[in-house]
């Protein structure tokens, strides 16, 4: 297992990128190992975050968290090290499982059909509050709150240490986007960019979207356009739609020379602000230097302030969160200057403001009606409309 520095106009959180993979010629012998060790079946949500750490996209953290760690990003948003996180990245285990999980230890990670992942070396196991855990990390105990739910439905142990990964599920769709930071990494030293703004979306990009992205792009040399794609809510639309939505979006309204299309693979936590933190440090990994930050970043409901997100980011050094966040407020169709606009820029009317609801829109898709093109771009909407049929 190694961890691999990189170069780049922007370094990794903490200095390194991590690389956790088993090296091919070592595969056999750690298959043969696990065999006899105690297995842990990982879901949807836990295969994302093993998938992270192995790729180096949540460096620098080479496995699933310790108490002091977990602790520290809980109450402070820090590691141990001093350094800012603002999610606990975790594996829960029942106290079943965590009962043969000494220090030293080792236990093999399966998916559901029982394929061989990775190894966890175990560091510790450890209790944890879950209603402190919630109020701090998503501002609410509310079971209501979809990450919050998750959370409360995991079980009661926490069992840390650095991860061995073998293989991770294939990724049957769009397998070409799947791309590592040292992977961005190198496609953005190809190209020679020097700064490169990443965009964060788990919904297909409209007007809005487009303007704050466009505006981004004319202070920096590349954009990589980053959807997540792992486990959202049962509303949210589908990435395998989505995915076909950024695609006609950029074959048609962007200059192919200066976006790159790859995907985030962790799935949502919906924790607001902190989660926002959190993508921007991810992107920061990716190689970007740059990170949007619009109106409710990761939010859900009303659980949120409309730009607590960017609130967040004033709350830590520039320095130490080390990529620069782009702050914009909500855009909208402004039909007095006939383009796009936000409060900044506008001196139209809420009445001169071309601004739909995600319900009014989804009653319209599902009706086949397309959307004005003040909200979203045609052939978005017909994929869309297509989808929903």
């Amino acid at each position: 297992m190694s961890e691999t520095t990189t170069v780049s106009s922007i370094a990794p959180h903490g200095g390194t990128l991590v690389n956790r993979f088993v090296s091919q010629d070592k595969h056999s012998e750690v298959r043969a190992q696990a065999a006899s060790l105690p297995q842990i079946v990982l879901n949807e949500r836990q295969i994302s975050d093993l998938e992270l750490i192995a790729i180096g996209a949540v460096s620098p953290l080479t496995g699933f968290m310790g108490k002091a760690d977990y602790d520290k990003v809980v109450h402070t948003m820090h590691l141990a090290n001093g350094l800012p996180w603002s999610i606990p990245v975790t594996l829960a285990v029942t106290p079943e499982q965590a009962q043969p999980l000494k220090p030293g230890s080792e236990v093999a990670l399966t998916d559901e059909n029982g394929t061989l992942l990775a190894l966890l070396n175990v560091s510790e196991t450890y209790a944890y509050d879950k209603q402190v855990e919630a109020q701090n990390v998503y501002g609410t105990t509310d079971g209501e709150h979809p990450g919050v739910a998750a959370m409360y439905a995991q079980p009661e142990i926490y069992v840390a240490g650095d991860v061995d990964v073998l293989e991770l599920p294939a990724h049957s769709e769009f397998p070409e986007r799947y791309l590592t930071p040292a992977e961005t990494r190198a496609l953005f030293a190809e190209q020679g960019w020097k700064t490169i703004v990443g965009f964060q979306t788990r919904n297909p990009v409209h007007r809005a979207h487009e303007y704050i992205i466009k505006t981004a792009m004319e202070i920096v040399d590349g954009l990589l356009l980053h959807p997540l794609v792992g486990q959202t809510k049962g509303d949210d639309i589908p990435a395998a739609v989505r995915m076909k939505c950024y695609e006609v979006l950029l074959e048609n309204y962007f200059p192919a020379n200066r976006v790159l299309l790859s995907v985030n693979p962790a799935s949502m936590r919906y924790a607001g602000p902190r989660e926002a933190i959190f993508h921007a440090l991810i992107r920061k990994n990716y190689g970007c230097t740059h990170f949007i930050v619009g109106r409710d970043h990761a939010g859900v409901g009303k659980y949120y302030g409309t730009y607590d997100a960017q609130k967040l980011f004033d709350q830590f050094d520039a320095a130490e969160i080390g990529i620069q966040p782009l702050k914009f407020e909500n855009s909208f169709w402004d039909k007095r200057a006939g383009g796009m606009a936000t409060e900044k820029t506008s001196k139209s009317t809420p009445e001169e403001r071309v601004s739909l609801s995600g319900t009014v829109v989804r009653e319209m898709l599902r009706n086949g009606e397309v959307p004005p093109i003040e909200f979203t771009r045609p052939e978005v909407a017909q994929i869309l409309i297509d989808s929903m049929r």
